[in-house]
């Protein structure tokens, strides 16, 4: 394998130097501060990524204050106890992306949040107990048990909610494999993703980064190399 010391270097050429590749790499995250997070928040993060995918995301931010008066505050319990005609109802409101499916995600997503946080005082405590060094694991324990929480959609929700998640985006899959990682070009088998996390814990190890530094370094160390103003803007997403 290339050694992470070069595949860092050759970031920071392509971003104009050190300083400026860690200023484009966010906050570290705390996986043990989702602890606090209430089970709201997290359904609320849940929904907004099931919403996004494969939409225009800054649609979905410039509605989402409606979403949160339409869906109750995303608060599971009243979620819980409503008939089945205000879920029909919300398939006509235009105070959100009227997507029965999507719709649909978030009342199975309410039963997910809930029972989660009873069996382990909170779902956030339930996140922030996970081995970080598992995240495979904790994003097909999403797509078993969610609602369209599957593939990416479960690692944005992780990198959403601050926990230390790398995101497998082209760009990332590409620099393992010039690094030397035997994986697909589009790698989603359980071989190719158990692979891939073998080799974050690795690299974290050895630099002391956290992963979701790691998967930003790698992605900007090939493919196409987009300024700054674009990747902070990412960043500050």
């Amino acid at each position: 394998m290339l050694s992470f010391k070069s595949i860092r270097a050759r970031a920071a050429d392509r971003k104009g130097g050190d300083e400026v590749l860690d200023s484009l790499l966010g906050p570290v995250p705390d996986n043990a501060a989702l602890a606090a997070v209430p089970d709201d928040r997290i359904l609320s993060t849940m929904a907004s990524r099931v919403f996004s995918a494969g939409f225009v995301w800054s649609v979905i931010e410039q509605k989402w204050p409606g979403f949160e008066e339409a869906f109750l505050g995303f608060e599971p319990k009243p979620l819980l106890f409503q008939p089945d005609d205000f879920w029909h109802d919300l398939a006509s409101d235009k105070r959100i992306v009227r997507n029965p499916q999507k719709i649909k995600s978030v009342r199975d997503n309410a039963v997910f949040v809930d029972r989660v946080s009873a069996e382990h005082g909170g779902f956030g405590k339930f996140l922030a107990d996970w081995p970080a060094d598992d995240q495979v694991g904790l994003t097909a324990y999403f797509g078993k048990h969610g609602s369209r929480l599957g593939g990416n959609t479960g690692q944005y929700l992780l990198r959403w909610l601050g926990w230390d998640t790398f995101i497998v985006s082209g760009d990332m899959a590409a620099a393992m494999r010039d690094a030397g990682l035997e994986i697909a070009e589009s790698p989603t088998s359980k071989k190719d993703l158990a692979a891939i996390q073998a080799q974050m814990n690795a690299w974290a190890a050895e630099t002391g980064l956290p992963r979701a530094h790691i998967s930003r370094i790698l992605s900007m160390s090939i493919g196409p190399n987009r300024s700054v103003e674009e990747l902070r803007s990412y960043v500050s997403d």
